[in-house]
């Protein structure tokens, strides 16, 4: 089994943070699962869309532009679902009550992923292994992959040009997902490195149930009864996808497949990561937009990635209170700490990463200088 490398003064560093932040809820009598506005938000998500879903499908008939606009905010709310939903969910960060949590938990499921795959791929996988080139299910590749993250990922001719023509594909991401990967991983047992858990009677009927209850309403009753014409209908379903994909995908490349960030791999002989896990979780995490409401809220946290990954067991709407106390820290420690200014600064980081592992064998190195 793969391990970290102890490090004391990132032991000293990560001891500090807990009790900081352990003082910080302490101090203002919170809880840190809990937050009053993660209800208010999954409501105006759920409701958005529901209503999108029949404005997209049903009422907007005498309308093109309309209806392209309600498939957009359609595939918009799915990736709502997804990053800040379910992600907090799933990690255990959204309610107290462990019955509620599954049921907000599985709204993956309601917007077509599965989200026993996604706990396996995401929390067993990624959340253990941050980056870490073979073990890390997030950045894994086939052989014959159409794009290439690392500088020890397999490399052809085509992924010279993958700063060209990812960002274009990443809108098959979520289509992908909910037809392919998630059936994909049932058939082998495994995702990447991770080997799929048993599924529990209760699992086995989510997964079943949530991938009948997605073709029920999103592709039967549509083709069934909508008045679109089948053309409209097929874009507005194809927009709806590409839409989720784009949003979804860019949130979370931006936060690990970015230049800044380091890459590790396991050391020959031993097999154990060189460095300690909270070093592993900030060298290969990356933020955006401190102190931006809109960019928390809309990608559910994402934007204070090394937060949510030193402390993924917490509602992702105190983050934006953590970050101080996080980069003081690390500041105080000499930890080294990625935040870009900007979205488009970290999706530019991201380009240049497929930019720079596009163009030879070599790539970057595999521990990246960050600072």
């Amino acid at each position: 089994m793969t391990e970290f490398q102890a490090d004391l003064g990132e032991g000293q560093f990560y001891a500090v943070l807990k009790t900081r932040v352990e003082g910080y809820f302490k101090e203002h009598q919170l809880d840190p699962r809990v937050h009053p506005a993660m209800f208010v938000k999954s409501a105006v998500i759920l409701l958005g869309l529901a209503l999108s879903w029949y404005a997209a499908f049903f009422a907007l008939e005498g309308c093109l532009l309309a209806t392209l606009l309600a498939a957009v905010l359609l595939g918009v709310c799915k990736a709502e679902v997804g990053v800040s939903i379910m992600h907090d969910a799933n990690h255990g960060a959204y309610s107290n009550s462990t019955a509620f949590a599954r049921v907000m938990g599985a709204t993956l499921d309601l917007a077509g992923a599965s989200s026993f795959m996604w706990r396996q791929q995401h929390v067993v996988g990624h959340h253990a292994f941050t980056n870490v080139e073979g073990l890390d299910p997030d950045i894994r590749v086939s052989e014959a992959d159409v794009r290439r993250v690392t500088g020890g990922q397999p490399w052809h001719w085509w992924h010279s040009a993958q700063h060209l023509y990812l960002g274009l594909l990443y809108g098959l991401l979520a289509a992908k997902s909910t037809y392919l990967d998630d059936f994909a991983a049932l058939r082998s047992g495994a995702i990447g490195a991770v080997t799929l858990a048993r599924f529990t009677p209760q699992e086995r009927w989510v997964f079943w149930g949530g991938k009948a209850l997605y073709a029920a309403y999103m592709l039967l009753l549509p083709a069934l009864l909508s008045p679109h014409p089948w053309a409209r209908l097929l874009c507005v379903w194809a927009l709806t996808d590409a839409v989720t994909g784009w949003v979804l995908a860019f949130m979370f490349q931006v936060a690990h497949v970015v230049d800044d960030v380091a890459f590790p791999r396991r050391e020959p002989g031993s097999g154990q990561v060189a460095m300690g896990w909270a070093a592993a979780q900030m060298a290969g995490s990356a933020d955006f937009c401190h102190g931006s409401w809109f960019w928390t809220h809309f990608s559910g946290g994402l934007n204070y990635q090394v937060v949510h990954h030193l402390f993924p067991g917490i509602c992702h709407c105190h983050y934006p209170a953590l970050a101080p106390i996080v980069l003081r820290t690390a500041a105080e420690h000499g930890v080294p700490y990625v935040v870009y200014p900007t979205f488009a600064s970290a999706v530019a980081a991201h380009f240049r990463q497929l930019r720079k592992v596009g163009a030879g064998r070599l790539g970057v190195p595999s521990l990246a200088t960050v600072g």
